[in-house]
């Protein structure tokens, strides 16, 4: 049965497949307790990467002890190591740290010109990526919506909640929802002539396809802002906004397209307060006496 589950596991990380199957390799001598820890683990890898022991016990139908016990026989120290090799192997590992271009002795002047060549990168990708089309429907949506909820987890939170600031200032209601349960339950409960903008760099982030899935079945527009097409949230969106840059993960690919979409947000705006004079005119009244402004 382990090798039936080893063989048809399916997954869009060439890492993870490959370090799957260095976990079919190991698969030899278990008791079987321990079988039905690593059947688990090669059936939801990411459910084991993302849990406790005791919820992995839980479904595996075992006991804590057996789950370490399980690990340990696949060469591993202990649990703990377990879910920091499904990390690496995803790359996830990688994303806060610095960029492996740079040596552990780079002086500040090359990590600053390496954070500015990764933004420079991502902005010049952005002119050739989005597309014009797209960027004028999605003006239109927003135009003319009833209400617009941005959402964003992660580092494109700050992209959502720059968009909330930058849209309110135009007139336009908008809503932002740190919180993926009660994005989801707001999102549910629009309709026709609402908007969601569900913002995210990988377009594979779980908690906001959540929050687009439960926008696009109550019949609201989505639209997605990501970095490249084919992803599941450029699918499951109405409008696409693709920045384009270099795919994640990686810190610095991450803090570039975030400028990128920042460039995105500002062009919305000021395309709706050129299509509406009007909207220029609230956006004049909104920035009065703003003390932390200027």
């Amino acid at each position: 049965m382990i090798n039936d589950l080893c063989n048809g596991v399916s997954d869009g990380e060439r890492r993870l497949q490959q370090w799957m199957g260095s976990i079919q390799a190991r698969c030899g001598d278990l008791a079987a307790s321990e079988a039905k820890v690593v059947e688990l683990l090669l059936a939801d890898p990411l459910f084991v990467g993302a849990s406790t022991t005791a919820q992995v016990a839980a479904r595996a139908g075992v006991s804590p002890p057996t789950v370490v016990r399980a690990t340990r026989a696949l060469g591993f120290t202990g649990f703990t190591e377990l879910k920091i090799e499904i990390a690496r192997a995803r790359g996830t590992t990688q994303f806060f740290a610095p960029p492996e271009v740079l040596a552990v002795d780079a002086p500040l002047r090359t990590v600053l010109e390496t954070s500015i060549r990764a933004g420079t990168d991502a902005l010049t990708a952005l002119g050739g990526a989005v597309e014009l089309s797209a960027l004028d429907d999605a003006v239109g949506a927003i135009q003319h919506a009833r209400q617009v909820i941005a959402f964003g987890a992660g580092p494109s939170a700050t992209i959502a909640a720059d968009a909330v600031f930058r849209l309110r200032a135009v007139g336009v209601t908008t809503i932002g929802i740190q919180d993926h349960l009660s994005a989801m339950i707001a999102t549910r409960l629009l309709g026709p002539g609402d908007v969601v903008i569900a913002i995210s760099s990988t377009g594979r982030t779980s908690t906001t396809l959540a929050v687009a899935d439960a926008a696009a079945s109550a019949g609201a527009s989505l639209i997605a802002v990501t970095n490249q097409y084919g992803t599941p949230l450029a699918a499951l969106a109405d409008i696409a906004l693709v920045v384009g840059g270099a795919p994640l993960p990686s810190q610095m690919a991450a803090a570039g397209s975030r400028l990128a979409q920042l460039v995105i947000v500002d062009a919305l705006v000021a395309a709706l307060a050129l299509r509406d004079p009007e909207r220029g005119r609230r956006a004049e009244r909104a920035g009065i006496d703003l003390p932390d402004i200027t």
